[in-house]
Formats: C-alpha cells, sequence, structure tokens
C-alpha cells in the first residue's frame, strides 16, 4: 500500500460518501460501513509511524485525501481529518503508550476532545483525571480518547497544560450532539469519574510546540518534527475547504440546467453576474489551498533537512491556515447566495455543505484575530511564545 494509491482509493470511494450524506446527518454520526471503509482504503495509516504499520506520508498527501472526503461528505470529512490525525499525534508520545494503543492492533483509533474542562491532580506514577469533555467527534468509533488538561502548579513548578491518553473502559460517551451543523460527526461528550493515567500515557503541550517529544527517539522521521498546531490546525481547516469544494461542484452542475425565471427565463449559467461569483469562489479555493501546499512543503523540507523551523514560517503556517478558513467560508457564502431558493430545500447538497462549513468556521483554531495578531507580533519583533504557534 502507498500514499498514492490511498488517496485513489478514497477518491473511488467518493460516490459512496456522496450518496451516504444526508444518511450520515440524519443519523447523527458516522455509520459503521463508512468508517470500514475508510479504514480499507488505507487513509487512517497515513500520518501513522511506519513502525506500527503506517506510511508516514506526507501531510499534504494526508490532506488532499481529507480535502476529497470532505467534498463528498462534510461530516465524514471532519472525522476523517481530526480522527486520522491522532496517529500522527501518538507517534509524539512515549513508547509505552503506543506499545499501550497499537501493540496487539494497529487499526485502533483515536478521538479527541482537548479543551481543558476536567479536573487533573498530579499523583504517584501520573495523574487522576475526572470531569466532562464535548466535541469528541468520531468518539463512537474509537476505543481510546486524547483529552486536554492542566496540571496545577505545584512550588516551584508551573502549571502545565497536558494531553491524556484514557482507554475505553475508563470513560463514558454521552449522547448529545444535535446540531445545525456537522450533525453527522457525532461529536459527543466524554465523561471520566476518576481514573489514573500513567505519566508516560500524557503529553505536554510545551514540547509539542517545542518539537521536542518523546516519540521522537523512535519515530525519527521528519514528519514528527513538525508543530503540533502546524498539524493539528489544517486538520481543521481542510474539511472545510473540502465542503466548500464539494459546494462548488455542487453548484457549478445545478447552475448548467437552472433557469431564472425571475430574469425571463435566462439561463442562470449564462447571467455573467453568476459567471463572476463562481470564478470569486473558485480563486478563494485555489489561494486556499495553495498556501497550504506551500506552507506544509516547507516546513517538510526543513525537517527533512534536519533544519530548525524558524518562527516567522510557523507563525505564516497559523496566518495562512485561518485565512484559508475565511477563503472557504466567503466561498461557499458566494456560491449559496448565487443558488437561489431551492438551494434552502432540504437534502440538497449546497445548504448541507454551507452549513456544515459554518459549523467548523466556530471550532478555536479558526479564531483569526489569536491567529493573525501573533503573525503581527512577529512582523513588529514583539515576544512570541512557542505556544502561539
Amino acid at each position: 500500500m502507498s500514499a498514492e494509491g490511498v488517496v485513489a482509493g478514497v477518491q473511488d470511494l467518493l460516490p459512496v460518501l456522496r450518496e451516504r450524506a444526508q444518511e450520515t446527518e440524519d443519523r447523527r454520526a458516522l455509520s459503521a460501513e463508512t468508517v470500514k471503509a475508510l479504514a480499507e482504503t488505507g487513509f487512517f495509516r497515513l500520518l501513522q509511524p511506519s513502525r506500527w504499520d503506517g506510511l508516514e506520508a506526507d501531510p499534504v498527501t494526508f490532506l488532499r485525501a481529507v480535502r476529497l472526503i470532505g467534498s463528498a461528505c462534510g461530516s465524514t470529512g471532519w472525522v476523517a481529518s481530526v480522527v486520522g490525525v491522532h496517529n500522527w499525534q501518538l507517534g509524539l508520545f512515549p513508547d509505552q503508550a503506543q506499545q499501550d494503543v497499537w501493540g496487539a492492533d494497529t487499526s485502533i483509533r483515536m478521538s479527541s476532545s482537548y479543551a481543558p474542562t476536567g479536573r487533573v491532580s498530579a499523583v504517584d506514577g501520573g495523574y487522576r483525571i475526572s470531569g466532562r469533555w464535548s466535541f469528541s467527534s468520531g468518539c463512537d468509533h474509537a476505543t481510546w480518547v486524547l483529552l486536554g488538561g492542566i496540571v496545577p502548579p505545584d512550588g516551584e513548578t508551573p502549571a502545565d497544560f497536558r494531553t491524556f491518553l484514557v482507554p475505553l473502559g475508563d470513560y463514558a460517551i454521552v449522547d448529545v450532539w444535535d446540531t445545525v451543523g456537522l450533525r453527522g460527526t457525532g461529536s459527543n461528550d466524554i465523561v471520566i469519574e476518576d481514573a489514573f493515567v500513567p505519566a508516560y500515557r500524557s503529553l505536554s503541550f510545551n514540547d509539542t510546540a517545542r518539537c521536542v517529544c518523546p516519540g521522537q527517539e523512535l519515530n525519527t522521521g521528519p514528519l514528527y518534527r513538525i508543530p503540533y498546531a502546524s498539524i493539528f490546525s489544517y486538520a481543521i481547516t481542510t474539511p472545510i475547504i473540502g465542503m466548500a469544494t464539494g459546494a462548488y461542484d455542487a453548484h457549478v452542475a445545478y447552475t448548467r440546467e437552472r433557469v431564472r425565471v425571475s430574469y425571463v427565463g435566462v439561463k442562470a449559467a449564462e447571467d455573467p453576474h453568476s459567471q463572476v461569483r463562481v470564478a470569486e469562489a473558485a480563486a478563494d479555493l485555489d489561494a486556499a489551498w495553495l498556501a497550504l501546499e506551500y506552507d506544509l512543503g516547507e516546513l517538510m523540507r526543513l525537517a527533512t533537512a534536519g533544519e530548525k523551523l524558524p518562527m516567522p514560517l510557523r507563525l505564516r503556517v497559523r496566518r495562512d491556515q485561518v485565512r484559508g478558513t475565511e477563503l472557504a467560508i466567503r466561498a461557499v457564502d458566494r456560491l449559496f447566495e448565487n443558488s437561489g431558493g431551492r438551494a434552502l430545500a432540504a437534502g440538497t447538497p449546497i445548504q448541507r455543505f454551507w452549513r456544515d462549513a459554518h459549523a467548523g468556521r466556530v471550532h478555536a483554531i479558526n479564531d483569526p484575530e489569536r491567529a493573525l495578531s501573533a503573525f503581527g507580533k512577529g512582523e513588529f519583533g514583539l515576544p512570541i511564545t512557542d505556544t502561539m504557534v
């Protein structure tokens, strides 16, 4: 199996995902058949370490597959992306954590919820955690979860924001997901009464920001020397670009046949104003994607050469990531506005893509002011911390 073969397999799967999009929305979660079909293409192995039967693919290849999936079904693209990127993050954990998850079965999947809404206390050998975490996309198809939590300061030891790896059995899933967008992601709540997490099953965000993590001792490829914020942020933006791409394809197909009754039967495809909106949407999508390809290509080039990743580049990646989301939203808005009243009908692809894209936009990583202000600080020579990028 090759990375390009995975992308080809995903391409072949698109008609099925497109056909299931409304069913996925109605059930408020991906079906087991959809997850199995994605797994059979090898998609979830794209960012997985090679020593665990993974492909260690270039992140752009992974995101290309994500964009394709998102163009067929927004909810499926979202779940595929965030679940798929977890196999990259696990590669940063100490080896024993990787053994715990993949030692018996390298196809195991993880969901996540990173907002530190639970309670954490340091104890002998690790941590005790409890609480409730929201928005764990695809959790019904995972047997481990990655949870964010803050370890309180202790004497001269400062507070530490960490990710905790917890097995199914130590947590419960509460079905609360009922939304206007991304309805099919099954992004339910994770509840823990009181669980012990060994120290080796936790990872500091400070280490991921500095690109110095325990997993790099064995997973030595350049993929695992990329900043967490660069990989994860684009794993959120790319499904949205995919949704806008799906909206574009659906809009163009619909407009070819549409007649504008209000304008004396003019064919919509012949309307110059309609043509301008389509061209603008296409330009926005190209701009978002080309920036992604260039930025991640630069990160991988430097990581492959063993060079330090300069802060200006890392800041540009975050700048272009939030701008990529904005461009995708602008494109899908133009297309939706250009589609006329019939696009409002329940079950049409354009309104579903529009709702899904706007739902993805509200993810915390898409906060443009926070990312752009960090870029501005860098341009003005003001202090920048690794946690910003």
